[in-house]
């Protein structure tokens, strides 16, 4: 099922784009593999390629169409996965990469960051390469965090790129509100990315994007994993996944084991989450469709089983009001 062939209720519009796709999308940084940054892996373990691309192709065929990845994600290794997935069948995607963290390959290393307009045009040609497209339908700024020389500079390039067809739009990968409304003004700008999850609500940012007809992408929908309910006090994941390798960033998780406090708060909104017939996953993605109508969680996946499973939420719906003023009175001002 191609997302056009959608009924309108599962559908969504990306923003002022013109484009349309299922509101749910995937995430593409755990099919990089390993990588690290500064010095700690950054990845979720091992991946088996073919079955990266045996799950990419299912998410095509239950008509997901929004695709996102970025060339950080193994070094260019999630582009070149996807790239392969796509082959022949570009046209029932929608690509959403990201740029600015340099990197050095061999050692699949992160090493800094750079969003001048040299680079940029460096990068941008480099990811077309991997992703075995002539164009990106979004391009997005990865650095969270940028001055507003640096953010102008960045945008005027990502125009240009637009203007000459090497990307039909662009959007920024960051939790700064004021920032990214000083974006509105560039004509291609259309999405930004941003951290929402059950666990971690965005009100200033979904109000801008509702205010500005721009689309919002959910990273973290399921805050790393903590919201598909696997997870006990005695769990304790492997020091190659990013979630064990103490970035100061990685919330739910300390030294590999989920926090007590995040335990605490999924049971008492776990059976809210599972009206419906839902699992917890669907449950947490049927609160970011509820959330905002301009939301797209883009879970990550390894698995087909995956895939299947969180595909499956977009029948299942956005959550009822009901449900969703219950788990806010539940979480209260810790969400």
């Amino acid at each position: 099922m191609l997302a056009t062939d959608m009924p309108a209720t599962l559908r969504r519009q990306l923003g002022r784009s013109g484009l349309s796709a299922a509101a749910i999308g995937l995430g593409g940084w755990a099919i990089g593999g390993f990588f690290t940054l500064n010095g700690k892996p950054d990845g979720w373990g091992e991946v088996d390629d073919e079955q990266s691309i045996r799950a990419l192709r299912l998410g095509l065929e239950m008509g997901a169409s929004l695709i996102d990845t970025a060339d950080a994600y193994g070094t260019g290794h999630s582009e070149e996965v996807i790239g392969r997935a796509l082959s022949g069948r570009r046209g029932e995607a929608i690509i959403a990469t990201k740029f600015g963290y340099t990197y050095d390959r061999a050692a699949r290393a992160l090493v800094g960051t750079d969003v001048t307009p040299v680079y940029i045009k460096e990068a941008c040609a480099a990811s077309l390469r991997r992703l075995g497209t002539d164009y990106i339908d979004l391009y997005q700024i990865h650095v969270g965090e940028l001055s507003s020389d640096q953010a102008d500079a960045a945008a005027e390039t990502l125009e240009k790129l637009a203007e000459r067809g090497a990307i039909r739009f662009w959007g920024w990968s960051t939790d700064n509100a004021a920032a990214a409304k000083r974006m509105v003004k560039f004509p291609h700008f259309v999405a930004v990315q941003q951290e929402l999850n059950v666990f971690t609500d965005g009100p200033e940012m979904l109000a801008m994007c509702e205010g500005n007809n721009l689309a919002s992408l959910n990273r973290s929908p399921l805050a790393m994993g903590f919201l598909t309910g696997k997870f006990r006090p005695d769990t304790r994941l492997p020091p190659t996944d990013v979630r064990a390798a103490g970035h100061s960033w990685v919330r739910f998780f300390e030294d590999g084991r989920p926090r007590a406090e995040h335990l605490q708060r999924l049971a008492a909104v776990r059976e809210l989450l599972q009206t419906g017939g839902r699992t917890l996953a669907q449950g947490a993605l049927g609160w970011i469709l509820a959330r905002s109508p301009n939301t797209f969680p883009i879970p990550g996946f390894k698995t087909e089983a995956q895939v299947r499973e969180n595909l499956a939420a977009l029948e299942k719906g956005a959550l009822s009001a009901a449900a969703m003023g219950e788990i806010a009175a539940l979480l209260g001002s810790d969400q």
